[in-house]
């Protein structure tokens, strides 16, 4: 009979590849038993997600200003709540809504939250430790202090092909995004 490939549960992420940039981290898994008679072959072994590390090796903080606003899925601050609270690091955090003026045709072919980037789209953004910067405690590309109906550069985080501008339409008093087109700073 076909007997299928069976691999291991998914690791966890691994840290950001490198500190003070945006790179990725990787969680991987293993064949525990190769496939047999034709059976079902594999799935991937290694998966790669974007990420942004605010602390460099040494424990000291990143001296760079990060524009443009870097964002990710919504799914991704989730896993950083649970990391916070666990280590008794979780401070308030605050939510940006944002207007979609262009987004580049690289979103279109890329993971399913980038795809449905569009046009006149109206997102909301989280910014939640440790995306908080002192002293203001504000997150890179929020908009703060740009003029009204400025057009702001934004990029996905995992695929620099997928990037646009968008405007700033205010501050919300929220804690976290209830939208659908959710997304986090980086």
């Amino acid at each position: 009979p076909a007997i299928p490939c069976v691999v291991s549960q998914w690791s966890a992420w691994s840290g950001c590849a490198e500190p003070c940039k945006t790179t990725y981290r990787v969680r991987t898994r293993h064949i525990i038993r190769e496939p047999r008679n034709g059976g079902e072959a594999c799935p991937a072994l290694e998966e790669r997600a974007g990420c942004m590390e605010y602390w460099t090796r040494q424990g000291t903080e990143c001296q760079q200003s990060l524009i443009p606003a870097l964002i990710t899925t919504g799914g991704f601050g989730k896993a950083r709540k649970k990391r916070a609270a666990a280590d008794g690091s979780e401070r308030a955090g605050y939510c940006v809504e944002f207007q979609l003026v262009s987004v580049a045709p690289g979103c279109r072919h890329s993971q399913s939250w980038m795809s449905g980037l569009r046009e006149g789209l109206r997102v909301c953004v989280e910014c939640q430790h440790p995306a908080l910067h002192p002293p203001r405690q504000h997150c890179h590309g929020d908009g703060a202090g740009s003029l009204q109906n400025q057009l702001l550069h934004w990029q996905a985080v995992g695929n620099h092909r997928c990037k646009g501008t968008w405007r700033r339409i205010r501050r919300l008093d929220t804690r976290s995004c209830s939208s659908v087109h959710s997304f986090l700073f980086i």
